[in-house]
């Protein structure tokens, strides 16, 4: 019984010290003010920033129950689409990206599943369901470069029987299958630039994850890419130079990662719980982050360029339509 007792003892200090370790790296980062400006009131709940390449950036007010647009050359912020019953709209969207067919692709958590919207306004579901049973909680997505839609069900915030999963949606039957499982609530989603690796916020665990990418479009060989105290991992985006930026929500920066998992930069925001970022404007030099304490969209210039999403419309760059609102 002692000995169980003292190597519980040592597992607790271990463990306590290398929590501290992980915090004293966090703290030992570089802490930038990048010069944030505020792009637009963000509603309630602002998450899921899309940039369509011709001068429109979306997002996702996730409890006020609608999609705004920014426009360049419009101050502020536009209601694109409020929810409605019938015909049905929206309910609660999270994440949002765009296809290469000019669609905006949506989780829709309230009536969950993943949602297919026009410009015109018209919506329709594109998944529901996997294995027979509706998934719980869609938060985020993302393409591959085939045009196969990828997106996380975040189910419950806890650590015990985890059943967050990433589940895919095939480009040419629809077909729905999973990724990847057993996450404590999957939040964030990203591909590598070459795409052979994916990125998966796990919130519970305040990490992010990283999976080699099959043959199949499963996900395989699981590993730890970056721990992160202090807050939960939330949506992410890469650079043109491999670094990812990722939200920190409740950490009150967005955290640059390099290739390797070193942490190199914190770009501190405004508030405390940055949700998501984007990168956005003809060079893909213009940030945005959605910020949930202040409830405001703000943006910034970066030196090295975001990569261009996969499988996302053509963007405009000879007019001004491809300038960032």
């Amino acid at each position: 019984m002692l000995r169980r007792f003292l190597c519980g003892l040592a597992t607790v200090f271990v463990t306590a010290g290398s929590l501290a370790a992980q915090s004293e790296a966090v703290m030992a980062t570089e802490i930038v003010e990048p010069g944030w400006v505020e792009a637009a009131d963000g509603g309630t709940f602002p998450e899921g920033p899309a940039w369509n390449g011709r001068g429109e950036l979306f997002f996702s007010d996730c409890t006020g129950q609608a999609i705004y647009r920014l426009r360049h050359g419009v101050p502020g912020a536009q209601l694109f689409l409020a929810a409605k019953e019938d015909p049905f709209t929206l309910k609660n969207t999270n994440g949002t990206t765009f296809g290469a067919d000019g669609y905006l692709y949506a989780c829709e958590y309230g009536e969950p599943g993943i949602l297919r919207i026009g410009m015109d306004g018209s919506s329709e579901y594109v998944a529901t369901e996997y294995g027979g049973e509706r998934v719980v909680r869609p938060n985020d997505l993302a393409f591959d470069p085939k045009g196969n839609l990828y997106f996380t069900d975040s189910w419950a915030y806890k650590r015990e029987n985890p059943k967050g999963a990433v589940y895919r949606i095939d480009a040419k039957t629809g077909e729905v299958t999973q990724a990847a499982g057993e996450l404590g609530f999957a939040n964030g989603i990203a591909f590598s630039p070459n795409a052979k690796q994916v990125y998966v916020a796990e919130s519970a665990w305040n990490r992010v994850l990283r999976y080699d990418v099959s043959e199949d479009g499963s996900f395989i060989n699981r590993e730890v890419f970056a721990d992160m105290p202090g807050g939960d991992p939330d949506g992410m985006a890469f650079d043109t130079g491999g670094n990812l930026y990722v939200a920190h929500f409740g950490g009150g920066v967005v955290a640059v990662f390099s290739p390797d998992g070193t942490r190199i930069r914190n770009l501190k925001t405004p508030g405390k719980k940055p949700s998501n970022v984007e990168f956005a404007g003809a060079d893909l030099r213009t940030l945005y982050v959605t910020e949930d304490e202040t409830r405001k969209l703000y943006r910034t210039k970066v030196e090295t360029p975001g990569v261009r999403l996969f499988w996302a419309p053509e963007a405009e760059l000879s007019t001004e339509s491809g300038t960032a609102p």
